[in-house]
């Protein structure tokens, strides 16, 4: 999979993609990541890519030419399945969607900044809007690095588990379960009994009814879903 992302602070890209799980991705050639500083296409001599709103208002907003011409270069030399703008007003990012991303081969990632970007960019080259939650950042590079990490570790070979991915919550509309680890007693905090007895069927159905019994509680939306 090659993701590119366009950004005015592309700095703030250079950590999470040189660390663990995505940096794993990198090196085995599984994941190529590119970040394209947007003032590459800048309008003039000064690196402008931002003016003031049209109607007054607070707030700056991000140019049509630079980010239409960035867009279009970048889609010279490949197809993207997908242009994505990350915007607190798109559609909320989940698992399902990160499983559907996982499966394209080319992804550009569009970082907003300052008020957002002009609605004409949205209308003639966005294909998808995502938000990561509800509240406001002060841009969309901390949502792309989410998206990535997200869907680079469903990518097959990614993960030393394969399995691991398909276990973690939300893949089958539950959380997941309370895991534990070794001294079997810790403090006099017990490790379940069904854990330790060696029968896999048995341990498989504590675990589903232990996820479903969390999602009850914390998360009832997903189950009315």
């Amino acid at each position: 999979m090659h993701i590119d992302i366009i950004s005015v602070l592309p700095e703030l890209l250079e950590s999470p993609f040189a660390h663990s799980i995505l940096k794993r991705a990198k090196d085995k050639g599984l994941l190529q990541i590119e970040v394209h500083h947007l003032r590459k296409w800048a309008v003039n001599a000064y690196g402008q890519v931002d003016d003031y709103q049209y109607g007054g208002g607070a707030g700056m907003v991000m140019m049509c030419e630079p980010l239409a011409n960035a867009i279009e270069s970048l889609s010279a030399t490949k197809k993207f399945d997908e242009i994505i703008y990350l915007t607190p007003d798109g559609e909320r990012f989940n698992q399902k969607t990160a499983n559907r991303l996982s499966l394209h081969q080319n992804l550009l990632l569009i970082c907003g900044h300052y008020k957002g970007i002009d609605e004409r960019i949205r209308e003639h080259f966005i294909t998808k809007e995502i938000s990561v939650g509800d509240y406001v950042l002060s841009g969309g590079e901390l949502p792309a690095a989410l998206l990535v990490d997200a869907i680079g570790r469903l990518l097959p070979g990614v993960l030393n588990d394969e399995t691991s991915a398909l276990s973690d919550s939300f893949q089958d509309n539950l959380l997941a379960p309370p895991v534990y680890t070794r001294p079997a007693e810790f403090r006099g905090w017990k490790v379940p009994d069904i854990l330790l007895s060696g029968d896999p069927k048995k341990i498989s159905e504590w675990r589903h009814e232990m996820s479903v019994k969390r999602t009850e509680e914390r998360r009832p939306d997903i189950l009315e879903e």
